[in-house]
Formats: structure tokens, C-alpha cells, sequence
């Protein structure tokens, strides 16, 4: 291939000799906050009178801006804090620099949508990609007052929700296990607190989240619709602080500071909901003896080793647990660990080495003499990762690597009680092991084209220890019994895949106001959910490609327009997109997939597609900021065994979905927000009929699935904070009132097909004499009007 040619070309150059690079002299410096000696991200950096040919800082606060003729004036701003002017020498440009900006005295009376330059989403490459900074995520209104991260997403074009109430997100016609969600690099397998409502994510101690849902870089992948990458901020290195709140079902508390000294530093962020002790206070024992909980803690450690190296050791640990009068009980545990090497090999050469451990884990406890069980099941992943990047000259950057993973998912456990009559089942536990190599550039060809382009090379084995059955014909069904089965021993090799994942994308700039994007991706999946939830359960089974289950394969192809107008203060943008999907699994009616070893027999794979238009417009300065969005799009799949093989629209098929988020500064003291969703119902499968056994009445579904809609979804929440704008002193309090579902819409949950007796949907036959009886058909919803009020503070 011509590409892999030029980019061996390159490596062996960058190895062969450093002539080239040292001809290019380069300035490097860091800029900090003053007040905590904290990285600022995305500060402009520039020579007094090359505006425009500057550069922004990384995550550390680093960059490199090519040196002109010395003695200049070098210029660092960064929005809320005082511009920093400084004369550079010759003398200055062998060492690391740094700039220590401080606050300034008056808050802006302007709100920032995106850490970010003006002109960002017109001059970079990126398509399909978005950056949410925190303190916006903060100013949008909350359920229960939960600042919650997954569910500010929900409002960006592209991403629809899983449903009323929970976090759950489908981005571009993709499931939502075609999500990688990852902290610090390590992947979340499940991010989410009660069934959905609540994120893991404690906004408090983040630093930025990157979605990624069109052209993702090359040294991302494994999942096939989008990337949720979450960083979590560094402490400070002058002193400790802290801020967190108390809330109506929950609290928070942040603390950072220095660890050992000015070069290292910690920051420990914990939450803990007290649903729990409300449940208490009822009179009711039915009620008062249920627990229903959950907390998360998570910290980082960082340690500056010299001027060239950096270390970072990152962890977060949640729990949830729902019991019920001591007689159910359902929990679920998530531990997250990475670390974080960074090495400045020179002004152009950069080094990252990563190594996480991901593992999630359920239980279900059921305490019942006859009937009584334990069932638990557990799944981890652990990886490698390592990144080299190299500069040539201003105009050329380089990147290559590998990510190496394991994957291992424990066997399914049905323990039953001592004196119960449920027999024991036990499934196999399953492994893969998938190798990465990659490689991409990026060019600037002239200064109105751009272009990156760059290759993901993925090996997997499905490896044992382990059992294959073998079928009649090689096909399975779970009528017929296997004809034999393959047993494997400890990492003996069970089944292989490779695949190719190329990335190409384009950038003109037509006027330094507007430019056109076009990207293609090909991304591939090896582990999915074999699920009948749309919102994403605990208990969701995980499935690796094996021999009956191949990788999901997905090609996108996107094209965008967009343009900056009114001094950068307002974005517009238009991106239309085109997703085809192959080996996309779905359940046969009727499957079981929990407690089998034969999972194989109950899913069927086939073809899926989805496309799209999405608008977004947001104002980026002034004292009212926002957006509004808007996005038309289909997501179908066809897959020979379901819906007599014709195409049908999964559940998250939504073609409209409106958002509008607005947030207005009053004064210093008082800011108000608003978001309004409207969304197309989502696709379901009601009864056509019914019919009676064993005196029950069964409800009779078609052949043809999801031909139905729920009412469609709209909602308005609302909120006002109040905040001393006294930053003189050591303790600063803010109160939040938030209204979620502002005008009381029932949005329906789920929809019950079932006989109502005496009309009365809560009738008892405790209650008396039956007197009639009709079929009917019974709505749930969960919020309506659902104030909440939160204390936040900082020191």
C-alpha cells in the first residue's frame, strides 16, 4: 500500500537521523495558573504581530511555536485570566519556559461554551467530533440536581438518549455498546449508577470530555460508533482545596493539593447518594427495609520526574446496591486503574506509555428457602499502550504505536441455597487477545488544505481455555443439539480475526471564516451485548467474536460544513453522515441468553445502516450562550431470521431530535439556564392480538418487529444559581434550584398489555369481588415536575 510505503519512509527517517528537525528551531514552554501551578489547556500562544500563525497548549499546558527573529514579544491569553506579554531572547530557546498567568480580578461577563481558540472547528481537522468543557456541564440543568455528564452529551447533535431518566447513548444509529467510554484511558464497562439514571463520572473532579462519533484518530478503536474520552484533572501543587455540594438525593467532595512538594500533587474526589435513609423514614416495613444506594471514589496522583518526564497513577472505584426487605438484593462494582508515563524526548518527539485494568462485576442475591440463589459473573480487561509522536517542521506530524488487550470474562455462577430446588449452572469463561499497531500523519498541504490520514492494524485470537460446539452443517439452532464439541486448553488458540482500519479526512479552508471536512473511518468491535434493553441492564451479557460471532465491521463516511460569523461569537455547522455496519448481532424472539453456554443459539447476526443531517448553532460569547441543535436521521438493520428478513428500525430509531440549551448571566451573582429536548418516539413492538393459556391471556406479537412508536419525547428543565461573587475569601457558596421536566410531561417508560379489573389498574383480589374485566393497556413514567435544590461550595 502506497501510505504504509510513505509512513515506513518516515519512521526509518525519524530513526535514520535528526538533521532535519534541529534545522527548525522551535520555542517550548508551559503555562500555568498562578494560583495552583495547574496546566491551562488551550491557551493561544503567539508572536506580537503573527497572530495568526500561532499555536494553543496541550494538556499539560505544553506547546512549540516556531522561533522568528529574536529578540520578539511572545503573547499567552487565556480567557479569564490577564494576558501575559514577555520579550524572548536567543539565550531562551534551549530550555523549557514557563508562564504563570493570573486570574483576573473581574469575572468576564461572558460565558465560554469551549475551552478552545475562536476558530478552532474552522481551521482544525476534526469532523465529528465534540468538546465539552466542565463548567458548562455544570451550567445545564440537572435531574435531582445531578450535574451528570453522559446526559449533557444527550444534548449534542448526533447522540439520542436511551429514555426517559437514564444515560444511556446512541450516536450516530449505534448501540450503546458501540460506545467506548474510557477514564484516563482505561475503558468503563458499565458508566452508569442506578440502572441508567446517574453517570459515574463526578463532574468535580474532571478535567474535559471528548466525543468522538465521526473521524476518530488512529490510536483509538475498539468499538464501532463513537469514543467518550474523560480525563480526570490534575491537583494543584500550591496548596489544598476543595469544593463539592449537598444535594437532594446525594453529596460530593473534592480535595487537591500538593503531595510530596511543588512537584507532585493528588486530588481525591468522592460521592455518595442517601436514597437510603428517606427510605427509613416510612412507616411502611416494605418500604423502610429496602436499600437502594450508590457511591464512587476517584483520585490521581501526578509526579513531574524532571523537565522531561511526567507520571500519572489514576484510579476510580463505584458501587450500587439494591436490596428489598432483605429477601432481593442486586449490586454492581466498577474498579478502574491506569497508568501514565509522558516523556519530552526533544522539542519535536514526544512519548506516551499507558497500562490500565478495567473490571466489572454484578451480583445477585435471592434469599428464598425453596427457591433461593446466588448468581455473580465478572469481566475485566487489561492493556498497553504506547504512542511516539514526532513534528516535522510546522507543517507535518507524525504518530505511530501499539495497544495491546486482554480481554477475560468469568463464567456465569447460579449458586442455589442450601435447601433450594433450582439446579446449579455454571457457563464457560471466555478470553481474547487483540494486538494493535498503528500509524497516522497529519499535512498541511498548502495553507487552505489540510489532511490526515492514518491506519489501525487489528489481530485478535479467541483463546482458551475453552469449549467449541460444532453443529449440523455448521449452523446453530437451539432446537437441534450439538453434533460435537472442541475442547481447548489454557491460551490455546480457538479463533482468529484480523482486520484493517484505515482514516482519511480533509480540511479546505475556503475563507478563514469557512471551511468544508470530509472524513472516512472503519472502525472494528470484537466484544458486544446480546441485550433486549434499550437502556442497558447490570446483568447485559458481553459476547466475544468466536467462531459463531464474528467482529462488528463499521465504514462511515462524513461531510461537513462550517463557518464562524460576528467576530467568532457565533458557530454554524452541517454534517451529514452515511454508517454501514456488518455482523451487527440481535436476539431471536423468544431468546434466552443469560445462563447458556450455547449463547450462539439465541443471537442471529446480520447488516445494519444509518445516515444523517445534523445542525448545530451556538453562540459562544456574551452574557447569553448556547446552542441549538438539530438532527434528522434513520438507523435500520436486516438480519435473516428477523422481521421475515426485511429491514426493520432498531429501538433508538429516532429521525427528529430538537435540543435547545440556553444559559444567561443576570450579574455576578445570578446566572439561569434552560434546555428544551423534543425527539421522534422510539421504535417498539405492541401486541396485534392475544390468546389464552392455562386460562392466562398472552399477548401475540407480529412477525415484523418495531413497527410501533411511543408518543414522542419532549421536555423542559430549568435552573437558578445564586453565588458570592466575593472572591476574596477563603470559602466561596453557591445555591442551585433546578426544575427537571418544567411543565409535568407524562413521557411514557414502558407500556404494560394486561386485563383490568372493576377499571382500576391497582386493583387487589384482595380487594373484593371481581365485577368486570377488559383488556387494557397500562403507562409508566417516571419524572413529571421534580424540583431539586444543591449547596455547592469551593476552598
Amino acid at each position: 500500500m502506497p501510505f504504509l510505503r510513505v509512513l515506513t519512509l518516515v519512521y526509518l527517517f525519524f530513526f535514520g537521523t535528526q538533521a532535519y528537525s534541529q534545522a527548525v528551531k522551535t520555542l517550548n514552554g508551559q503555562v500555568m495558573d498562578v494560583s495552583n501551578s495547574g496546566p491551562l489547556i488551550g491557551a493561544s500562544v503567539f508572536w506580537e504581530g503573527y497572530t495568526s500563525q500561532g499555536t494553543i497548549t496541550d494538556l499539560d499546558g505544553r506547546f512549540q511555536l516556531s522561533v522568528i527573529s529574536l529578540p520578539a514579544k511572545l503573547i499567552i491569553s487565556y480567557v479569564g485570566f490577564e494576558r501575559s506579554i514577555r520579550v524572548i531572547h536567543e539565550r531562551e530557546t534551549d530550555k523549557l519556559l514557563k508562564f504563570y498567568l493570573k486570574p483576573e480580578e473581574l469575572s468576564l461577563q461572558e460565558v465560554i461554551i469551549q475551552e478552545r481558540r475562536p476558530d478552532e472547528q474552522i481551521k482544525n481537522l476534526e469532523i465529528g467530533k465534540a468538546s465539552v468543557p466542565i463548567e458548562t456541564i455544570k451550567n445545564i440543568p440537572a435531574l435531582f440536581g445531578e450535574v451528570d455528564l453522559l446526559r449533557s452529551l444527550q444534548l449534542l447533535p448526533g447522540v439520542q438518549t436511551a429514555g426517559e431518566g437514564t444515560t444511556g447513548l446512541f450516536v450516530r444509529g449505534g448501540s450503546a455498546d458501540q460506545n467506548l467510554v474510557q477514564l484516563d484511558g482505561a475503558p468503563v464497562y458499565n458508566a452508569s449508577h442506578f440502572f441508567g439514571v446517574f453517570s459515574v463520572f463526578n463532574p468535580d473532579a474532571l478535567k474535559k470530555v471528548d466525543l468522538y462519533k465521526g473521524n476518530m484518530p488512529s490510536q483509538f478503536g475498539g468499538r464501532a460508533s463513537s469514543l467518550i474520552d474523560v480525563s480526570l484533572r490534575e491537583g494543584g501543587r500550591d496548596k489544598i482545596h476543595g469544593e463539592g455540594g449537598i444535594g437532594s438525593i446525594s453529596s460530593r467532595l473534592t480535595l487537591d493539593g500538593p503531595l510530596f512538594g511543588k512537584n507532585s500533587s493528588f486530588i481525591l474526589s468522592a460521592r455518595r447518594t442517601y436514597a437510603d435513609l428517606f427510605l427509613k423514614l416510612s412507616s411502611d416495613p416494605n418500604i423502610n427495609n429496602n436499600k437502594l444506594n450508590f457511591h464512587d471514589l476517584s483520585g490521581k496522583f501526578s509526579f513531574v520526574l524532571g523537565e522531561k518526564d511526567k507520571l500519572s497513577l489514576s484510579t476510580y472505584q463505584g458501587s450500587d446496591f439494591l436490596g428489598l426487605d432483605n429477601q432481593f438484593g442486586l449490586g454492581w462494582t466498577n474498579w478502574v486503574s491506569s497508568v501514565n508515563w509522558n516523556r519530552v524526548n526533544s522539542e519535536s518527539s514526544f512519548f506516551d506509555l499507558q497500562a490500565y485494568h478495567s473490571r466489572y462485576k454484578y451480583r445477585v442475591d435471592f434469599e428464598d428457602r425453596e427457591n433461593g440463589f446466588l448468581w455473580k459473573n465478572a469481566l475485566s480487561e487489561s492493556g498497553i499502550k504506547a504512542n511516539w509522536t514526532r513534528i516535522f517542521k510546522k507543517s507535518t506530524t507524525i504518530n505511530w504505536g501499539t495497544h495491546h488487550q486482554l480481554y477475560s470474562f468469568a463464567p456465569i455462577d447460579l449458586i442455589p441455597a442450601p435447601e433450594s430446588a433450582i439446579s446449579p449452572i455454571a457457563t464457560q469463561s471466555v478470553q481474547g487477545v487483540l494486538l494493535n499497531l498503528f500509524g497516522g500523519i497529519a499535512h498541511e498541504i498548502s495553507p487552505q488544505l489540510s489532511t490526515e490520514a492514518g491506519i489501525r492494524w487489528g489481530v485478535y485470537q479467541q483463546v482458551g481455555k475453552g469449549v467449541q460446539y460444532l453443529y449440523p452443517d455448521g449452523i446453530p439452532d437451539r432446537n437441534i443439539d450439538p453434533s460435537d464439541s472442541v475442547s481447548f486448553g489454557t491460551l490455546e488458540k480457538m479463533k482468529f480475526y484480523q482486520g484493517l482500519e484505515p482514516r482519511l479526512a480533509f480540511r479546505y479552508l475556503i475563507n478563514p471564516e469557512f471551511s468544508v471536512k470530509a472524513a472516512f473511518n472503519r472502525n472494528f468491535q470484537y466484544a458486544q451485548i446480546a441485550t433486549n434493553s434499550s437502556a442497558g441492564l447490570p446483568i447485559d451479557r458481553w459476547i466475544l467474536a468466536g467462531r459463531y460471532v464474528r467482529p462488528v465491521r463499521s465504514d462511515q463516511i462524513s461531510l461537513g460544513l462550517f463557518h464562524n460569523f460576528d467576530q467568532n461569537r457565533w458557530e454554524v455547522s452541517l454534517e451529514g453522515y452515511y454508517k454501514d455496519l456488518r455482523n451487527v448481532i440481535d436476539l431471536r424472539n423468544g431468546a434466552q441468553v443469560l445462563f447458556t453456554d450455547r449463547v450462539e443459539t439465541e443471537i442471529l447476526s446480520g447488516n445494519g445502516w444509518s445516515y444523517g443531517t445534523e445542525f448545530l448553532l451556538r453562540k459562544n460569547t456574551g452574557k447569553t450562550t448556547g446552542w441549538l441543535a438539530y438532527t434528522w436521521s434513520r438507523a435500520w438493520r436486516q438480519i435473516e431470521g428477523i422481521s421475515r428478513n426485511q429491514p426493520y428500525n432498531p429501538r433508538f430509531d429516532r429521525p427528529h431530535d430538537v435540543t435547545l440549551v440556553l444559559n444567561h448571566e443576570f450579574s455576578a451573582s445570578w446566572t439561569a439556564g434552560l434546555t428544551f429536548l423534543y425527539t421522534t418516539g422510539q421504535a417498539v413492538s405492541f401486541p396485534v392480538g392475544s390468546y389464552v393459556v392455562d386460562n392466562q391471556i398472552v399477548p401475540l406479537y407480529s412477525d415484523f418487529r418495531n413497527t410501533n412508536r411511543f408518543p414522542d419525547y419532549h421536555r423542559m428543565d430549568a435552573s437558578i444559581t445564586w453565588k458570592n461573587p466575593d472572591k476574596g475569601r477563603k470559602w466561596r457558596g453557591s445555591w442551585n434550584f433546578s426544575v427537571y421536566n418544567l411543565y409535568g410531561r407524562k413521557n411514557p417508560f414502558a407500556y404494560e398489555f394486561r386485563t383490568i379489573f372493576n377499571n382500576d389498574i391497582n386493583f387487589s383480589f384482595s380487594d373484593g369481588e371481581v365485577v368486570s374485566a377488559r383488556p387494557g393497556v397500562v403507562m409508566t413514567y417516571l419524572f413529571t415536575f421534580l424540583p431539586s435544590l444543591t449547596y455547592n461550595f469551593q476552598f
